[in-house]
């Protein structure tokens, strides 16, 4: 510890304490020391032994690591406890009273000088802005967590690196989110790093972006590889995570059955953890598993139970995505005017520079409902709004067929020339590679 080392630190604190007291030098020196080496010492210009400082704080009445450091005795432990009480805070979907506590324990581990206590408070508050969908406020806080992590070995790096990429995927920046996951990943596996708490981490959390890409074999590589981490972790919650994000690989595939075994066992799991914007996320997730499948009503109840669950607890981003997942199941149930009164107040609460692909989605599906009502001019007007922000986020599936529904627009309406840019511009997100930025697919560590 920097303090145990400075002895002029430790004097100053000797001297200060004794004074506090009413001891005389002698009185704290005897009966092992004499008063003149307590003044060398109170001077700096002795390095005091364990052993002698041991003596010392006994007759002050002080822990040795109060002497030693100036922190209170247990205050690492204490911080760590409460620490661990603000993480379940969070988890049970708390996510403003999460980050009062993690305000206030940043601050006190600030003063005291405990770096550990102060990344795993940054990291606390990073998600706690991610589930109110501050995500600027999010990222700079996982910044700063990195920062406390510089010198640690990656693996304690990652759930800050992952947080970052978190916040720029919701952002829209989907290419750099990748960039950020793909290159840890390279690193782990180029220096052997392979921890699988960390692994399993950056690979549920690259589904996500690579799916909103359009690059789905590599989305169903990194769910392969996830679930084959998956026993090795000691991280109940993550491996439930792991499994939410699994299962929509395994929808774009077809695999209903196994999709639908996924989510049971990640709902069981925050079942058990009681996480509940966690088990609300997994309701929504089934509910898309129901409407991939054709059971609208099924998918229709899900999803108004996510979204509940999701608007109690203020998580403002993810209860967007919920709504425009909803609002597509009640247009394809025939209630599009509930559909479209949900979409208005999803683009009210996200607007573009947060959540750009949850807006573009909800432009996408108010043009189709203006479609079916023969309002063309408001479905083009949509439709375009929502190729600028997919243009800007790099979401190459997503931009194909939104071309295709353009298209189809422009030619119905006599626009053949127009149509067929459109169509043109689709087939070349379609044909490009859906890859991302470092080029091969992630590399498979060693299981």
């Amino acid at each position: 510890m920097a303090d145990r080392d400075d002895p002029g630190i430790i004097g100053r604190r000797v001297q200060q304490l004794r004074s506090a007291r009413g001891l005389t030098q002698k009185q704290l020196a005897e009966p092992a020391y004499t008063p003149a080496y307590i003044s060398t010492l109170e001077a700096g210009r002795v390095r005091a032994s364990d052993e002698a400082l041991r003596h010392i704080a006994g007759r002050l009445g002080v822990a040795y690591e109060e002497l030693t450091t100036g922190r209170p005795a247990g205050l690492a432990t204490d911080l760590r406890l409460r620490l661990t009480e603000a993480q379940r805070t969070l988890a049970t979907g708390e996510a403003g009273a999460a980050a009062e506590q993690y305000a206030a324990l940043l601050a006190e581990a600030e003063r005291h000088e405990l770096s550990e206590g102060a990344a795993v408070a940054l990291l606390g508050l990073g998600e706690c802005a991610l589930n109110t969908g501050e995500l600027e406020a999010a990222r700079q806080y996982f910044e700063r967590a990195e920062r406390a992590h510089a010198d640690a070995p990656l693996p304690a790096r990652v759930p800050a690196l992952r947080g970052r990429a978190v916040a720029h995927y919701l952002a829209g920046e989907l290419r750099y989110a990748v960039y950020l996951l793909e290159s840890a990943l390279d690193e782990l596996n180029r220096g052997g790093l392979h921890d699988p708490d960390a692994l399993l981490l950056i690979y549920a959390s690259v589904i996500g972006p690579y799916m909103d890409m359009g690059a789905h074999a590599r989305a169903a590589q990194a769910a392969e590889l996830a679930l084959a981490l998956a026993p090795r972790s000691g991280d109940p919650a993550l491996v439930a995570r792991m499994h939410r994000s699994v299962a929509r690989t395994l929808l774009a595939e077809g695999r209903i059955a196994e999709a639908d075994a996924s989510l049971a066992k990640a709902a069981e799991m925050y079942r058990q953890l009681q996480l509940r914007t966690e088990l609300a996320n997994c309701h929504w997730m089934r509910g898309y598993v129901y409407a991939q499948n054709g059971r609208l009503e099924c998918a229709e109840g899900e999803l108004r139970e996510a979204l509940t669950m999701l608007s109690a607890k203020h998580a403002a981003l993810y209860t967007s995505q919920v709504a425009v997942e909803l609002a597509d199941v009640l247009h394809r149930r025939g209630k599009s005017d509930e559909a479209a009164a949900l979409l208005q107040g999803v683009l009210s609460d996200i607007g573009p520079e947060r959540g750009a692909l949850h807006s573009a989605a909800a432009h996408r599906l108010l043009g189709i409902i203006a479609e079916d009502a023969r309002d063309t001019e408001t479905a083009e007007e949509h439709y375009v709004r929502a190729l600028s922000l997919l243009e800007r986020a790099g979401a190459a599936g997503d931009l194909a067929d939104l071309c295709r529904l353009l298209g189809d627009l422009l030619r119905r309406t006599g626009r053949v020339e127009a149509a067929l840019d459109a169509y043109r511009t689709g087939l070349g997100h379609r044909t490009a590679p859906g890859t991302t930025t470092l080029g091969p697919a992630p590399a498979q560590p060693p299981l």
